[in-house]
């Protein structure tokens, strides 16, 4: 009986806390004297799930002889509410939902986080884009926007989206804010206000997650910090990206991705080796920041299912930027061994960079004694293979001047196409250096689905990138276009909050919102 109940608990504790979609028909188990009998019900209606998104408490025990899964459900409501003075919960998006994809995918399934609402007070990159990641799996995002102008980067242009409407005078659309704040609601709140503070304040007592990037001190000053809103919503995730972090003597420093780059690093490692040092080509440290706040988030989640309790993430630019140093910074702390910057070229592994053809260039990797061979093989170089200076890895890199003329000599006797055919299927890896467009076009890009399209309510259809990792069960998906700046104000007021239209009018009225 003991290990059933363990089994029984484990297998619903995870799915009941994301409120995963129960497919139809779906068996509930009924323990027995000893003894598990399993009949069908009804799938739960969204409600009941919601309810549910935290699943079975770890200290939960089967208990009587006639236990099923929805009293395990109706159990677990209770406790969520003996926790919490307040409902956490969501509703699922479906307003202004659009389903329209590129190579016919599309929403067949809710998302992981179903059911998970989240604040979202950032603004820019990196917490735009950790937010967007939680919306692609299903939690309802609602961005908190300065009324006057909104997110920065809807001004980041050119490049614009193009108005449907020809005659508009509206502000166009920057490809930068459509990038990064998909399945998002906009409303525009001033939260300097005493009245903007409180709409912050009930917002936040019915919402899982809070992700904001202000300078430490800034929303203590204001109301909104952690220990201030934590005595709202104990179950509260309170999540700050920064650029220095919450502690230590730069705190109060605004952190910005290029001079992190600089700061921690990356920008040294950058670049060719006697050329001057270079920033990445994307804003890299932000985006590794947003990931690590969205596992961080994900994992806080996890947490509170054991324990009923929400937290305080403290995440920054630069503590992603030195942990993504990975091998680079072993290499110091381990060895005392600084790094330089070496262009494409490996600091351990000779031929493992990019190299000229006769029209233009081509990564090769050879990471093995067999790759090597091979490679001399297509480039009908063999007798490299038996020379004393390039037999092995390691005479490779004690040579690598002297390895690299001599194929970039052989490159250069053919056009590109003929290398890349030449070495296809002979088991070295290789690759074109493409463009922009070259990517977007590529196959697996496209049998991938990594473009989708979606409407957009000034833009018309507009052509996204796709969330970057597949489910088989509970899939993410673009719902909803990214917002026009405050589009879902009045709904959220009256939907989530039941404000009534009094009360929506004093508010604008005053400026709040």
């Amino acid at each position: 009986m003991s290990s059933l109940r363990t089994l029984v608990t484990a297998s619903f504790k995870i799915r009941l806390h994301s409120s995963v979609a129960i497919p139809r028909p779906v068996a509930a188990i009924t323990v027995t004297g000893g003894k598990a009998l399993f009949s069908s019900f009804t799938r739960p209606s969204h409600d009941q799930r919601r309810d549910a998104k935290d699943g079975v408490n770890a200290n939960s025990t089967l208990q009587g002889s006639n236990t099923t899964l929805e009293a395990l459900l109706s159990k677990t409501h209770q406790e969520r509410h003996d926790h919490s003075p307040t409902p956490v919960s969501a509703t699922k998006t479906t307003g202004d939902a659009s389903t329209g994809t590129v190579g016919g995918g599309g929403a067949t399934s809710q998302g992981p986080l179903d059911g998970i609402r989240v604040l979202d007070l950032t603004r820019v990159l990196a917490g735009p884009y950790c937010t967007q990641l939680l919306g692609d799996l299903g939690a309802e995002v609602i961005k908190i926007e300065n009324p006057k102008g909104g997110d920065d980067t809807r001004a980041w242009g050119p490049p614009f989206a193009k108005n449907i409407d020809p005659s508009s005078s509206t502000t166009q659309e920057s490809a930068y804010f459509l990038g990064v704040n998909r399945n998002k609601k906009s409303i525009t709140v001033n939260i300097r206000s005493p009245q903007g503070r409180d709409l912050i304040h009930d917002l936040v007592k019915k919402c899982d997650v809070l992700v904001e990037n202000y300078v430490p001190g800034k929303l203590d000053e204001m109301g909104l910090g952690y220990e201030q809103l934590r005595e709202l919503n104990p179950r509260l995730i309170y999540t700050s990206i920064t650029g220095y972090g919450q502690t230590g003597p730069y705190r109060t420093k605004p952190g910005y991705d290029v001079m992190i780059e600089a700061e921690a690093g990356l920008m040294y490692i950058t670049g060719e080796e006697n050329g001057t040092p270079v920033k990445v080509g994307v804003a890299v440290t932000d985006l590794t920041t947003g990931l690590y706040a969205h596992g961080a988030i994900m994992a806080a989640l996890l947490a509170r299912h054991r324990t009923g309790r929400g937290q305080h993430i403290d995440c920054s630019l630069l503590d992603a930027q030195i942990v993504t140093l990975a091998n680079i910074a072993s290499s110091y702390l381990i060895a005392g061994q600084e790094a330089k910057r070496m262009g494409t070229s490996h600091p351990s592994i000779v031929p493992y960079q990019v190299l000229p053809s006769r029209d233009s260039h081509i990564m090769i990797g050879a990471g093995n004694d067999g790759q090597f061979k091979i490679l001399c093989s297509v480039l009908e170089l063999n007798e490299l293979t038996e020379s004393p200076n390039f037999k092995t890895n390691k005479d490779r890199v004690r040579n690598r001047k002297e390895l690299i003329a001599i194929l970039t000599e052989r490159l250069k006797t053919r056009d590109n196409a003929y290398w890349l055919a030449q070495l296809e299927g002979r088991g070295i890896p290789f690759a074109p250096i493409n463009n922009i467009a070259q990517t977007f076009q590529h196959p697996q890009v496209i049998a991938r689905d990594m473009v989708q399209e979606i409407d957009h309510p000034k833009a018309g259809k507009i052509k996204l990138t796709g969330p970057a990792v597949k489910y088989s069960e509970t899939k993410p998906s673009i719902r909803i276009p990214p917002p026009l700046l405050g589009q879902h104000t009045d709904e959220v007021l009256r939907d989530v909050l039941e404000y009534d239209d009094d009360r929506i009018r004093d508010l604008k009225d005053n400026h709040a919102v």
